[in-house]
């Protein structure tokens, strides 16, 4: 099990990564990737069932993840090569035409760790309840997870797959929301206001659990929480609340840095707020 600190520690390079990533390209989306740092590094270093040395598609026997908001794949692919499943070096290849680290990710380039092409929103929590139905169906007591824009929940299929998780009682599954409150336009509250999500889904028939998505205590209290709510007949998620931008003090609290890459001033000084622990690529 890692230490606390030692997640501290993961979670600032892979701050480092994003924003190196998106640099290099002068192209992809580093304000929701921040934000979802802790989260995915407690995820893949702490929580997750699974083994990035012997990967495969399948994922019988292990937990599995879906990223839905495939737009903040830069986080994704730091913490998933940080963790094994290809080498670090490879992050240098981000959003280069032909490579295997595109700017969404997808499955053509047979990327380890990669199960479903996305990045067309609203279809992850379709994807993620139909493995934790096959788990069911398959005797596998292993947990399926997902990860979605709190903007994303402004598409329709989003609330067709809740339907359908909670009538077939799909209790091995948690979905998380990045509640961060801002898109690509804007608040979310001026886009399309989402009103009280909790009331939502629990009026859809979820068990809802709420927690701070930047604080790595935080997100492992709240995942673990989660996690005792399942098998209990109902799919649960969790309502994330996090910052955009979260750890680079001038990407923080605004919708402009969703998709623009820092310039080469700005990147030192996002660097500077994230030291080096595990060396960069």
């Amino acid at each position: 099990m890692a230490k606390i600190e030692e997640l501290k520690e993961i979670a600032s390079q892979v701050r480092r990564d994003i924003v190196r990533m998106v640099h290099a390209q002068n192209s992809g989306h580093p304000g929701g990737s921040l934000g979802c740092a802790d989260f995915l590094t407690a995820l893949y270093f702490e929580v997750l069932n699974h083994n990035p040395k012997n990967w495969n598609m399948d994922g019988i026997g292990e937990d599995l993840f879906f990223l839905s908001n495939g737009h903040v794949s830069p986080v994704w692919y730091s913490v998933l090569a940080r963790s094994g499943y290809f080498p670090v070096k490879e992050l240098s290849t981000f959003r280069t035409l032909g490579t295997r680290l595109q700017g969404h990710p997808t499955t053509a380039e047979h990327l380890e760790g990669i199960r479903i092409a996305s990045g067309s929103l609203g279809q992850g929590m379709s994807v993620a309840a139909g493995a934790a139905l096959a788990k069911k169906l398959n005797g596998d007591k292993n947990l399926v997870f997902s990860l979605h824009g709190d903007g994303e929940l402004q598409e329709g299929q989003i609330w067709e797959a809740a339907l359908f998780a909670a009538a077939r009682n799909i209790d091995n599954y948690i979905a998380t929301v990045d509640f961060n409150g801002v898109q690509i336009d804007g608040p979310t509250s001026e886009v399309m206001n989402l009103d009280s999500l909790k009331a939502k889904f629990e009026a859809f028939g979820w068990i809802v659990v709420e927690m701070e998505g930047n604080q790595i205590e935080a997100v492992l209290e709240g995942i673990d929480k989660a996690k005792a709510q399942t098998g209990k007949g109902k799919p649960v998620v969790i309502l994330m609340k996090t910052e955009m931008g979260f750890g680079v003090d001038f990407m923080m609290g605004t919708h402009k840095w969703h998709g623009v890459a820092p310039n080469d001033e700005q990147l030192a000084l996002a660097l500077e707020q994230n030291k080096e622990t595990l060396g960069d690529y």
